[in-house]
C-alpha cells in the first residue's frame, strides 16, 4: 500500500495531466455534437475527401471498355437543326441502340428519363420499345422525388421493378422518396431493366455518394394511403449484379444488408452507408477534359455512321468500336442541366457519375468510411502524442517541428490509406483536437514549470521548520532596501529578536518541542506585522523583521507590541504542559542607524544585548 501511495505522490502531476488532457478532449466530443459544430466539421471532413481524392485521382485508370455516348454541344446543335427543337423524336434513340447492338456490347444503359410525352413523330416510340425488348442487356432509367401530390400524383410503379432485400442491420435505413416522374408504360412492358438513378448533392453542392438502395411507398391507388414500403435499385448497381452474373459466375440470387451495412457480392464488397449510398472513388478529371478519363462518343457521330452505314458509305467511327464494351447514353451540355460537381472535377456529366460507380463496382475499390469508435481512437491517440511530445521534448522548435511532422505524417498515411485501401479515415477533427491538446499541453507545462519554479524558489529562500524567510534571502533584501531608500529617499527599520532562555527550554523539554516554540512565535511573528513586512529566521532562535517604509519610532512601538503579544500567549506543548516565552529585541533604522548592512545588524544587535542585560523580554533601546 505504501508503495502505490509512494508511486502516486511522485507521479502526482504526471496523472493530473493525463486526466486534464483527457477532460480536455472528453470536453471537445462533448461540444461537436452540436447541430451547427458538426455542420461545419462535416463540410470540412468532405473538402478534406475532396483533397485527397484529387490528389490520388492521379494515379487512377479508368476501365477502357466503358464508352459514353454523349449529346454535347455540337451534337445538340446538330440534333436540333436536323429534328427540330429538343427532345428529339424516341426512333432516333432507338436506330442509334440498333447501331450500338449490331457490334455486340456487353451493356448499354440510358442515363435519359423516356417520359409519358406525346412525340412529334407519329410511331417513333416503337422503334426504341421494340429496342429495349430484343435487347436485354439495355437498362434504362426512371426517377424519384419528393413533388407535392396536388403537382403529381404519385404513381403506382409496377411490382417487377421492385428489389427484395435482406436487411440485417439495425442502422440502415434507405432514402424514401414520396414520388415519382413515371417513364413510358410500354417499355416497363417489355423489360424488367429499369432503376432509379436518383443522384443527391452534399450540402455544398458536390456529389460524393449514390444512393444505390432507395425507397418509395406502394400506395393504395383509392386515397393514397402507404401499403408497404418498397425498395429499388440504382441503375448502375442493378446492371453490375447482372454484370457479374453474367460474367464472372458470381451467382448472385439475394442481396443482404449485412450487420455493417455491407453487401457482398461474390470476391466484391459493396460499403453502404446508412441510408444507403455508397462513397464513390473518383477518377480525376472528365473525360471531357482529359484523354485519361472514359472515352467520349458524340451522338453525331454515331448518326453520321448510321446514315453512312446505311449508305454504304465509310462510317465516322470504327466499325467494332462497342464491341464488348459497356455504353453509356447521356449528356453533356449546360443547356440540358445534367452537369454536376463532383471532388475531382467542376464539371462532370451526370452520366459520367454513373460510369464511375459502376467501374467502382468492377475494381472493388468503393470507399469505406470509418466508423465513429475508430475515428475516436484515432483522435485520442494523435492526441496523446501531442501531449507526449509537448512534455518529454524539452526544446520548444523541436516539439513544434516534431509535432508539426507528426500532423503532416497522419495526412499522409490518411490519403495512403484511401489510395491504397479505399478507406476515408477522419482528418479535420483528430487534427483540430490535436492542436488544441498541443496548445493546451504547453500551457499546462508552462503552469507547472511555474509552480516548480516557485516551489523551488521557495526552498531556497525559505526556512523548513518556521516558514520563514531564511538567512540568506534576509541578506539580500536589506542590500536591496538601502537601494531603493537611497533611490526613493525613503526609510526602513530593522528589528532582531532572540527567544529568552532558548537553551535552557531546550535542554529541559526537548528539541522537538523546542522547534514546536520556534514555529509558534514564528507565527506570531508573522501576523504582528503587515503583508508587505518581511519576516525571516535570523538563526538559531534569532529572527529578524524588515519593515517597509517605517521609521525608528514606529517600529519601536512595533516591537514592543510583539514583545507584548509573545509574552501575553501560553503555549501548550503537550495537554500536559503549557509554558510562556518571552522574547528580547532590538531595533535598528536607515539610514539613522547605519548605512550597510552589517552597520544596521550590528546596532539591532546592541540593543538586543541591552534588552537582555536589562532583564529580557523587552525592547533593548540606545540612547
Amino acid at each position: 500500500m505504501n508503495k502505490v501511495f509512494n508511486f502516486l505522490h511522485r507521479h502526482r502531476y504526471d496523472i493530473l495531466c493525463f486526466f486534464i488532457l483527457i477532460s480536455l478532449i472528453a470536453l471537445t466530443f462533448i461540444i461537436i455534437p452540436k447541430e451547427e459544430t458538426k455542420n461545419i466539421i462535416k463540410e470540412l471532413e468532405n473538402k478534406s475527401f475532396d483533397i485527397r481524392q484529387k490528389v490520388i485521382s492521379k494515379n487512377k485508370e479508368v476501365n477502357k471498355d466503358i464508352i459514353i455516348v454523349s449529346v454535347d454541344d455540337p451534337s445538340y446543335e446538330f440534333l436540333t437543326e436536323k429534328y427540330g427543337d429538343w427532345p428529339i423524336p424516341r426512333n432516333v434513340y432507338g436506330e442509334m441502340l440498333e447501331y450500338v447492338q449490331s457490334q455486340n456490347p456487353k451493356y448499354v444503359a440510358f442515363d435519359l428519363l423516356f417520359i409519358n410525352t406525346l412525340s412529334r413523330v407519329s410511331g417513333s416510340n416503337k422503334k426504341l420499345i421494340d429496342g429495349f425488348k430484343k435487347y436485354q442487356n439495355t437498362y434504362t432509367a426512371m426517377n424519384f422525388d419528393n413533388y407535392s401530390f396536388e403537382l403529381r400524383k404519385p404513381p403506382i410503379i409496377a411490382n417487377k421493378l421492385k428489389t427484395n432485400i435482406k436487411i440485417e442491420s439495425d442502422t440502415f435505413k434507405p432514402t424514401l422518396f414520396k414520388n415519382s416522374r413515371l417513364i413510358m408504360n410500354e417499355i416497363i412492358e417489355v423489360t424488367d431493366n429499369v432503376a432509379q438513378i436518383n443522384t443527391p448533392k452534399s450540402s455544398d453542392g458536390l456529389i460524393r455518394t449514390v444512393p444505390i438502395i432507395v425507397d418509395y411507398p406502394q400506395y393504395n391507388p383509392n386515397d393514397l394511403s402507404i401499403n408497404k414500403i418498397d425498395h429499388y435499385l440504382y441503375m448502375t448497381f442493378k446492371m453490375a449484379i447482372d454484370y457479374l452474373n453474367r460474367y464472372e459466375n458470381a451467382n448472385i440470387n439475394e442481396i443482404i444488408v449485412s450487420e455493417d451495412n455491407k453487401i457482398h457480392l461474390g470476391n466484391r464488397t459493396i460499403p453502404l452507408t446508412n441510408n444507403g449510398e455508397v462513397i464513390i472513388n473518383w477518377y480525376g478529371e472528365s473525360g471531357m477534359h482529359t484523354n485519361k478519363a472514359y472515352k467520349y462518343v458524340s451522338f453525331w457521330e454515331v448518326i453520321k455512321s448510321i446514315e453512312a452505314k446505311q449508305n454504304g458509305e465509310k462510317e465516322v467511327l470504327p466499325a467494332d468500336l462497342f464491341k464488348d464494351k459497356i455504353v453509356y447514353f447521356g449528356t453533356n451540355v449546360y443547356s440540358l442541366s445534367d452537369i454536376k460537381t463532383v471532388p475531382t472535377s467542376k464539371y462532370f456529366p451526370g452520366v459520367e457519375v454513373h460510369a464511375t460507380l459502376f467501374n467502382n463496382i468492377l475494381d472493388n475499390n468503393l470507399i469505406q468510411e470509418t466508423t465513429t469508435p475508430y475515428n475516436v481512437l484515432i483522435t485520442i491517440i494523435l492526441a496523446a502524442l501531442a501531449a507526449y511530445t509537448v512534455f518529454k521534448i524539452r526544446s520548444v522548435y523541436f516539439s513544434i517541428f516534431f509535432f508539426i511532422t507528426e500532423i503532416f505524417s497522419y495526412i499522409y498515411i490518411t490519403t495512403f490509406a484511401m489510395a491504397k485501401y479505399n478507406i476515408w479515415i477522419w482528418i479535420i477533427i483528430p487534427i483540430f483536437i490535436s492542436i488544441f491538446i498541443f496548445i493546451c499541453s504547453y500551457i499546462i507545462k508552462y503552469l507547472i514549470k511555474s509552480r516548480d519554479f516557485e516551489y523551488t524558489y521557495k526552498l531556497a529562500t525559505t526556512d523548513g521548520l518556521t516558514e520563514l524567510y531564511n538567512h540568506r534571502f534576509f541578506q539580500e533584501q536589506i542590500r536591496r532596501k538601502i537601494v531603493y531608500s537611497d533611490k526613493m529617499k525613503t526609510n526602513f527599520s530593522l528589528i532582531l529578536i532572540d527567544i529568552d532562555f532558548f537553551k535552557k527550554f531546550n535542554d529541559k523539554y526537548g528539541h522537538q518541542a523546542g522547534d514546536a516554540v520556534l514555529k509558534h512565535v514564528a507565527k506570531t511573528l508573522k501576523s504582528s506585522v503587515r503583508s508587505e513586512d518581511l519576516v525571516c529566521r535570523y538563526g538559531g532562535e534569532e529572527m529578524a523583521i524588515i519593515l517597509n517604509n517605517v521609521n525608528k519610532e514606529i517600529a519601536i512601538k512595533t516591537a514592543q507590541k510583539i514583545c507584548d503579544a509573545i509574552a501575553s500567549r501560553n503555549y501548550e506543548l503537550t495537554p500536559e504542559i503549557t509554558v510562556n516565552i518571552t522574547i528580547s529585541l532590538g531595533v535598528a533604522s536607515y539610514p539613522d542607524n547605519g548605512k550597510t548592512p552589517e552597520e544596521l545588524i550590528e546596532y539591532a544587535d546592541k540593543g538586543l544585548y541591552k534588552a537582555k542585560e536589562n532583564g529580557r523580554n523587552q525592547v533593548g533601546l540606545l540612547e
